[in-house]
Formats: structure tokens, C-alpha cells, sequence
């Protein structure tokens, strides 16, 4: 059950499967995550990467607190400022180095500024992939073309592979020149002889979109629930007063504060940033749970249904995180909700998408009191392949004394 049935734009989008998340179980899928763990997501490599991080959560601050001095009245887009510095930390674990001005990408005949590119490799894609294309639906029509799904698809990745072959080229060109930057281009052109150069494109994407949405989504919804509901803002804060005093809050501190861990846990619940695992397709006949399941069979595990399951939890619908300190829940467990998925296709990225999520939430009540933006709480509605807010969130921010 481990193979994966994608929909005729993800195929597109994915270059047939050639990709870590998407890939079939087999000889490719153990090789490409080992080369994902081993430079940008394992335990080692996220301590190499410490310092991005920590940079990251700087800068979030930095212009957080620069907005308040300037317009102290004025609602902040959240999402704005926070999708950014993910995007710059994401680039700079793929290909060594933030874009600070813009590109020219002949292939396109144009130049793009740094926002042109987000929209290319991060945005574009996350709407490609949830185009709808009928055929999905009615398997013994896939012989009926359906032109205006497939050239859209082929237009977007054409547009994403000309960026990142620009980006890559780049590196390249400072590999040569004897200035290596230690990024997943640098390992994957020196260790991965047996790749192609269009699997090595696909690979060093895919770990800047994965960083850049998913986590994004997690931290708006977090901060989201937070703001609009004081009393459990307050009950974080005084934790992190206990644990951090005047020192600012760290991955170091994060053993040491449960209540920030069961927000964690529980937007992940509630809110699950994908709530439905990517169809798998079983390849041979099998027993599941006293079930015969035949061969051909597509299996879509409902996250979300599982995470709103009245007979599992307690007024499911409500965001609660105290639910998470009750014995019955071990701390350390990422996969109690399945938003990371389990077994042999679990999230390679788990770990990181735990210290940015945790640590950034941490700093961010402890330099501001957070308040929803009047009529926000209504603006919840969600689309796309992730949950993310329809809406980026608005909130007035007040700096605390610490």
C-alpha cells in the first residue's frame, strides 16, 4: 500500500513521481530520502542548519516590531512577513543563499523579482495541484484528451524548471569558482551520481515548496487560534515567563514547556495541514484489519475525519490543548494526530516543521500580545491542496515587557 496514485496534474507537476513525498516505495524513494535526511532534514543536518532558523525568527521580530513603531494601530499580514522568512530559510538550505534582487530567466524572456519567484516555484504549484481534471474520476476515459488541464500543467512546470535551472546554474558557477555554500545542491551535484539532472532540479524544489507552505500553514492557524482566544495566549505566556525569564525562548526551551507543545499538537489536529493523505494504490491482493482489499484498489486516508472523530475525541470541532496534556499523550509523539503520516511514508520533514513551528509561536507570544483584527474571526474559510486560511490573518500586536 505504499504506492502512490496521483492525479493526471500531479503527475505533471511532479515530473511522474520524481519526488521524495511522491515517489513509489522502491529502490528511488530509500535512496532520494536518504539524500533529504542526510543534508537538509535529519536530526544532523537540522543542527547545521540551526543558525538559518535562528536568523529566521530574528528577522520575523525584527519586522514585526518595526510595524508596531510605525503604525501601532495598524492590523499586520501575519502571513506576509512570515511566508517570506520561510521562503528565504528554504532557499537557503536548497541552493545556499537567499535571492536578495531579481533574476533574468532567458528561457522565459523575462526578469523576476523575488516575489515573481515565490509565485512560481511555490505558489503556482499548490493551485496546479489541485486542478480538477475529469478524467481522474472516469478511469476507462483516460484515452480522452483533455488538452486545457495537460497544457496548463506542462506551462507551469516549464515556468518552474527554467527558475530553478537559473538558480542552479548560479551554484554551479560559484561551485566552480571554489565558493561552495554547503547547501542540497552542493551534495546532490558531488553524491548523487546516479541522478539525472532533471530528478536533482525536482529533488532541491521540492524541499523549498515542502518547507515553505506546509509549516506556514501551522503557524498562522497556531497563531490564529491563540489570538482569538486570550485566556490560552495568557496561559503560554506565563509558561514561557517560568521557563525563559528574560532570555529569549530557544529550541533549547522546548523540552520544558508542555503548553507549547499541546498548541502544537493541537492546531496540527484541528487543522491538519493536509487533510487528506495523497492517494495510495495497492498493488497486490492483501488483508487489512479482517478486510480482503484486491489489488487496484486507491486508498485516501482522511486526516482530517479522523482528527474530527467524535467517538475519539472530545468536542472535536472545539481548538483545545489542554487535550494534549492529559496523561494519555506522550510528548515527544509527532504522529498522534497522523499529520505527518506513519510507518514507511512518514514526513521526512517532521522534525523541522516541529522546531521552526514551536520556537517561532514561543517567540512571537513572547514579544507581542496578539488580538484578531476586527470581523477576522469570521474569515476562516480554507482552499487549496493545504489548509491554509482562504485569508491571510490580520492581527493588532501590542509589545510586551519581558
Amino acid at each position: 500500500m505504499s504506492t502512490r496514485k496521483l492525479s493526471k496534474a500531479l503527475k505533471i507537476l511532479t515530473s511522474d513521481k520524481c519526488m521524495v513525498a511522491t515517489s513509489d516505495y522502491n529502490d528511488f524513494h530509500k535512496m532520494v530520502k536518504r539524500h533529504v535526511l542526510t543534508n537538509v532534514l535529519g536530526a544532523n543536518a537540522q543542527k547545521r542548519h540551526r543558525s538559518q532558523r535562528d536568523t529566521m525568527r530574528e528577522n520575523v521580530a525584527s519586522r514585526l516590531h518595526a510595524h508596531v513603531n510605525n503604525s501601532p494601530q495598524e492590523a499586520i499580514n501575519f502571513r506576509e512577513i512570515f511566508e517570506s522568512e520561510l521562503f528565504g530559510i528554504a532557499l537557503k538550505q536548497a541552493i545556499g543563499k537567499d535571492i536578495e534582487d531579481s533574476i533574468n530567466v532567458e528561457e522565459l524572456g523575462t526578469t523576476l523579482s523575488r516575489d515573481d519567484i515565490f509565485k512560481v516555484l511555490v505558489n503556482d504549484m499548490m493551485d496546479g495541484a489541485i486542478e480538477v481534471d475529469w478524467r481522474d474520476f472516469f478511469p476507462y476515459l483516460r484515452w480522452v484528451p483533455n488538452k486545457t488541464i495537460e497544457n496548463n500543467m506542462k506551462r507551469l512546470s516549464r515556468r518552474r524548471i527554467a527558475v530553478m535551472n537559473v538558480l542552479i546554474e548560479e551554484q554551479k558557477k560559484r561551485i566552480a569558482s571554489g565558493e561552495e555554500l554547503n547547501c542540497y545542491t552542493d551534495y546532490l551535484l558531488s553524491e548523487a551520481k546516479t541522478l539525472t539532472p532533471e530528478q536533482i532540479t525536482m529533488l532541491i524544489w521540492e524541499t523549498i515548496i515542502e518547507t515553505a507552505d506546509t509549516t506556514l500553514v501551522t503557524t498562522e492557524w497556531a497563531m490564529y487560534e491563540l489570538a482569538k482566544d486570550q485566556k490560552k495566549q495568557d496561559r503560554l505566556f506565563e509558561e514561557i515567563q517560568n521557563v525563559c525569564g528574560t532570555d529569549k525562548v530557544t529550541e533549547e526551551h522546548l523540552s520544558q514547556m508542555p503548553y507549547l507543545g499541546a498548541v502544537f499538537h493541537e492546531t496540527l489536529r484541528k487543522d491538519s495541514p493536509v487533510p487528506i493523505v495523497p492517494l495510495r494504490y495497492v498493488h497486490e491482493d492483501t488483508q487489512l484489519g479482517g478486510y480482503y482489499v484486491p489489488a487496484g484498489t486507491e486508498i485516501a486516508i482522511n486526516i482530517y475525519g479522523c482528527n474530527m472523530d467524535k467517538n475519539r475525541w472530545e468536542s472535536p470541532e472545539e481548538w483545545k490543548p489542554e487535550r494534549f496534556l492529559e496523561p494519555k499523550h506522550d510528548p515527544m509523539d509527532l504522529y498522534k494526530t497522523m499529520a505527518f503520516g506513519a510507518g514507511k511514508r512518514v514526513c521526512a520533514g517532521s522534525l523541522q516543521a516541529m522546531l521552526i513551528v514551536c520556537t517561532s509561536i514561543g517567540r512571537l507570544v513572547q514579544e507581542f500580545e496578539w488580538k484578531l483584527r476586527h470581523g477576522e474571526e469570521e474569515n476562516v474559510a480554507t482552499v487549496g491542496l493545504t489548509t491554509r486560511k482562504l485569508h491571510p490573518m490580520h492581527a493588532i500586536l501590542k509589545p510586551r515587557n519581558w
